[in-house]
């Protein structure tokens, strides 16, 4: 592939400015005299820019749209290559003023009478952009898959999700569309997603231009380059690490009681700053009890009613302060209550704020019925409220939710306990942020938030034109290590990677269109591109790495090679008869206190052959026990399987760095270093001698640890010719195993080849072998990079393609000459749910035949995601509906296996749930809301996504019925959705 050119739009004269990461690292924010942004243009292979008079023209005719205030420079320079008519991508902080640029395109669109699209990420954002654009401009609809608003307006505001779905039916509207606006496009590096994004920049209009609002990427300009090469046009990146309101970082220390500045407006970390602070923690187990978000939080949560809890301490400093309003961000539903509920002791608001409050809270409950008005959470909100204090999660009610928004909007809210969804989408800051946690759940394991991250719920700090600066605040409730917390507070946002993945429904709806290719769509992937463009670093690094290997000459190189091949069958036989005699079966009755106990040092079993003795030293057993299990599996272990960790005293090096964290290595006794009694699992055991030392009972005391290695180097002094005699493993340990017996005949006969192999004395041995091993490991090295370059080279998911396309003719959907079926064609309008599964029940007739409420509760094994513990199983007729949808899911699964599709057939099939088949069952049947609260154990805002989201399963289903001709179905698909689509659940939004 040809290098994309680039030209960067500063004067040439000028030293170029620096990179975006080095400007951040040079405290961007706050300086004296800020780049204001840096601007870049990519240009796709070839091009020749013509400047046309018409672009000229319209540069300097009137702007399309005037400003009551100053642009910032970025804005400035995104608008002039909108009035050029060129592409651009703008990637700047939250509430740096993207918008700016978007009011200006859609302006600019509408004057030339041009047709502009606006999407977003999330409905509920769609909604809100909307309303903003509709009292500019008026000329404005909306399409979010729940909502249809004059659909014929010359902007349209939607989802990403509904502009692919037009793209792929190919719509006329399509045609029409002269600019494209793509906010939040950062969310394509989303795993689940991320790729509508990219199919959506794919199949756009060749002669659409582009308007891309991102946060801050480092890799801005590789974006930029493969929209230009996918649609051959330039592609500008206007990029600002500026932010108007400059940020403060402090840390609270749980358990303390002040904040300590770690990060200021300039961007310098105070390390002494920071480490006063996690000096004045108080460790967690003082008296704290942990609660569900893995969090060491005091005080009410923690039952303990007449203290106050961290949270409270720190909210009323902040009001103190006067550093309201204040989001606080906990990762949990749950959580963000618990916190709101501590609070209870705070009020905020006067009494006309109160007033207000409960005016505009009932005017926005007024479209709710009476019923619905006394559901806990509407009844409970209210009260919070009024003392200034919300809490906004995606478990609330979407009503709720929105009011919530429109009160901290209006000032009325002063304390926002909030989950990090609400740092996505509209303007909404506040004069501080805090984090409840650093730490969050990501799915799989709690981990550190990223640097991205927090740099996007930070961004919710300081309030332009209103605040001087912006506070953030971390509470720590651990130990931080300085490294990770530079990390988060320094780091550099996440690059935009990304997240392409094939689907059935995409490859149906490529094949489908006979101008389009799946194998095209793959090509223009961003996917594609980043892995082409991998290719010369990796073919430069081989190639580094070759040189440096053909420079590494050693004698007798065929000779050594094979003395080093047997060492190393030496070393792995040797590591199995290890294994088999430090099983816990044949070692746990020899770990007496006071064994002495040869141990690998480093704990690394890859390291070289001929290095392991100098890797071993010795120690004295002091204990062992067994791991306790995580899981059930692990608990139900025989005593055998289980694993164990042994307590051995022996030698360490110890470090300790400033936060008074201890590393420690283990020495050879010899050296000088600490007795210290360290963990160490059972495969760090290298043999069990047939010594046992009487060893001191209490080793606490210093001197009686030193005194017991004493014992144990003059033990060592005595056997230092013979060497130290160990346990036999058949004689004393009764090891009775056939591999062991032949692993030993094998070590034996490879002893007797060391002997008679005529490099075994040649000098300099030792380092031979060494500088070997280095060739031997670099030679992997390039082959796994040349591997590398291969699969780079190729088409990304080729195999995955051919795999997926012989599941469809399998399963009936495509013909062997790639024509798509009646199955395929249902298929084709199914993407808010599993595409096969829902096709297969409508063609195996399971759908047909049910009563309208079964087939609607069968369809809510689809939208629901949540895991939820200790989930009450359906009645009998609804759990033989799920066992017949499991059946389909799992013989689905299966001829994905069999096609090669790299599946896991049980996880698949328990992807359906079906946690909430009872409510929605109820729900068709026509029963009220707080009916169905008071049975499930689901949050309200999440029964009212999933039954929203079913709707949206049951539109396709209706399109797909009407493309195969299916009346009869059609009309049962129609009156389903009747029964759901109603009350609370459908409640409009405030927004509109």
């Amino acid at each position: 592939m040809g290098s994309i050119k680039r030209k960067s739009l500063e004067d040439p004269t000028e030293e170029s400015a620096p990179h975006p990461k080095q400007q951040r690292e040079n405290g961007f924010a706050g300086v004296d005299e800020p780049v204001a942004c840096l601007h870049d243009v990519s240009y796709p292979e070839g091009f020749v820019h013509r400047s046309s008079d018409k672009a000229v023209a319209q540069e300097e005719s009137k702007p399309a749209k005037e400003f009551p205030f100053t642009l910032d420079p970025f804005q400035s320079e995104a608008i002039k290559c909108l009035n050029i008519g060129e592409s651009v991508m703008v990637s700047a902080h939250t509430s740096a003023g993207k918008t700016v640029v978007a009011l200006y395109a859609i302006a600019m669109s509408l004057k030339n009478k041009q047709r502009v699209i606006y999407t977003s990420p999330i409905k509920a954002l769609s909604n809100q952009k909307y309303r903003e654009f509709k009292e500019e401009f008026s000329d404005v609809g909306l399409m979010t898959g729940d909502v249809t608003i004059e659909p014929n307006a010359s902007c349209l505001v939607m989802t990403t999700e509904v502009w692919r779905s037009m793209q792929y039916n190919a719509s006329d509207l399509v045609k029409e569309v002269a600019w494209i606006i793509f906010d939040e496009v950062h969310y394509m590096r989303d795993r689940e997603r991320g790729v509508v994004w990219e199919e959506s920049i794919v199949l756009a209009p060749k002669k659409s231009r582009f308007v891309f609002l991102s946060a801050t990427v480092p890799n801005a300009k590789e974006f930029a380059d493969w929209v230009a090469k996918v649609h051959q046009q330039p592609c500008h990146i206007v990029y600002t690490d500026y932010r108007p309101t400059p940020l403060q970082h402090y840390i609270f220390p749980s358990g303390g009681d002040g904040l300590y500045l770690v990060v200021d407006e300039k961007g310098k970390f105070r390390e002494d700053s920071f480490q006063k602070g996690l000096n004045a923690l108080v460790p967690s187990s003082e008296g704290a009890k942990k609660n569900e978000a893995g969090k060491w939080q005091k005080g009410v949560v923690a039952g303990r009613a007449g203290e106050e809890s961290d949270i409270f301490k720190m909210v009323k400093m902040i009001i103190q302060r006067q550093y309201d309003p204040v989001i606080v961000f906990s990762f949990s539903k749950r959580e963000c209550e618990l916190l709101a509920m501590q609070m209870a002791k705070l009020d905020m608001n006067g009494d006309d704020e109160k007033v207000n409050i409960e005016t505009i809270f009932w005017s926005a409950m007024d479209m709710l019925s009476d019923d619905d008005k006394k559901l806990p959470q509407v009844s409970n909100m209210l009260p919070i409220l009024k003392r200034g204090i919300g809490v906004h999660h995606s478990g609330l009610l979407p009503i709720l939710k929105e009011v919530i928004e429109i009160l901290f909007q209006e000032g009325l809210i002063k304390c926002l306990f909030a989950t990090e969804t609400f740092s996505i989408g509209l303007n909404m800051p506040a004069k501080t942020v805090v984090f409840s946690n650093v730490r969050k759940f990501d799915g799989e394991k709690f981990r550190w938030i990223t640097g991205g991250e927090y740099i996007q719920m930070s961004g919710r700090a300081g309030r332009r034109g209103i605040d001087e600066r912006g506070i953030c605040i971390l509470m720590v409730d651990e130990k931080l290590e300085p490294s990770t917390a530079k990390m988060m507070l320094k780091g550099s946002a996440d690059c935009l990677n990304s997240a392409f993945h094939l689907s059935y429904n995409m490859l149906l709806n490529q094949i489908r269109h006979k101008d389009s290719e799946p194998e095209n769509l793959l090509r223009n992937s961003f996917y594609q591109f980043q892995a082409d463009r991998a290719i010369p670093d990796l073919e430069k690094q081989a190639k580094h790495l070759k040189e440096e290997k053909d420079s590494m000459i050693i004698e007798e190189e065929d000779s050594l090679d094979n003395y080093y091949s047997l060492l190393q069958q030496y070393k792995s036989l040797k590591k199995d008869v290890r294994d088999i005699i430090c099983s816990p079966r044949y070692c746990l009755p020899f770990l007496q206190p006071g064994r002495l106990v040869c141990i690998n040092c480093s704990g690394d079993e890859n390291s070289p052959a001929f290095s392991t003795d100098d890797l071993t030293t010795w120690g004295v057993v002091i204990n062992f026990e067994r791991v306790k299990g995580l899981s059930e599996d692990d608990a139900n272990k025989k005593p055998e399987d289980a694993d164990y960790t042994v307590d051995i005293l022996t030698r360490c090096a110890v470090t300790r760095d400033e936060v008074s964290k201890k590393t420690m290595k283990i020495i050879p006794l010899k050296e000088s270093g600490e007795p210290v009694v360290v963990s160490l699992p059972l495969s760090q055991i290298y043999s069990l001698s047939s010594v046992r030392l009487v060893i001191a009972k209490d080793l606490i005391p210093l001197q009686n640890r030193e005194n017991t290695l004493k014992k144990v180097s003059e033990v060592l002094s005595r056997f230092s010719k013979e060497g130290m005699p160990l346990l036999d493993p058949e004689e004393d340990m009764k090891v009775q195993s056939s591999s062991y017996r032949k692993s030993v005949r094998r070590i034996e006969a490879l002893e007797n080849l060391f002997d008679k192999h005529e490099i075994a004395k040649s000098p300099l041995i030792e380092q031979k072998l060494k500088v070997l091993h280095k060739k031997k490991e670099l030679t992997a090295r390039i082959k796994q990079l040349k591997r590398a370059v291969r699969n780079s080279s190729v088409l990304a998911f080729k195999d995955e393609l051919k795999a997926r396309k012989r599941v469809l003719r399998r399963l009936g959907y495509v013909t062997d000459d790639d024509v798509v079926n009646v199955k395929g064609q249902v298929a084709c309008n199914i993407s808010s749910a599993d595409e096969l599964t829902l096709t297969e029940l409508m063609f195996n007739g399971v759908l047909k035949d049910l009563k309208v409420e079964e087939m609607i509760s069968l369809l809510s094994c689809f939208v629901w995601q949540e895991k939820l513990k200790d989930a009450p199983k359906p009645r009998d007729e609804l759990q033989l509906l799920f066992t017949q949808l499991q059946d389909t899911a799992q013989r689905v699964a299966k001829v994905q296996f069999e096609c090669k599709v790299q599946i896991d057939v049980e996880n698949f099939a328990n992807s359906f749930r079906p946690d909430i088949m009872e409510a929605v069952y109820a729900w068709a049947k026509g029963s009220k809301f707080y009916e169905i609260m008071e049975i499930s154990q689901v949050f309200e805002g999440s029964l009212i996504r999933a039954i929203r989201r079913l709707e949206e399963v049951l539109q396709q289903l209706i399109l797909a019925a009407k493309s195969v001709g299916e009346t009869e179905f059609e009309q049962k698909l129609e009156d389903a959705v009747s029964k759901i689509k109603r009350d609370i659940v459908f409640a409009a939004s405030l927004y509109l």
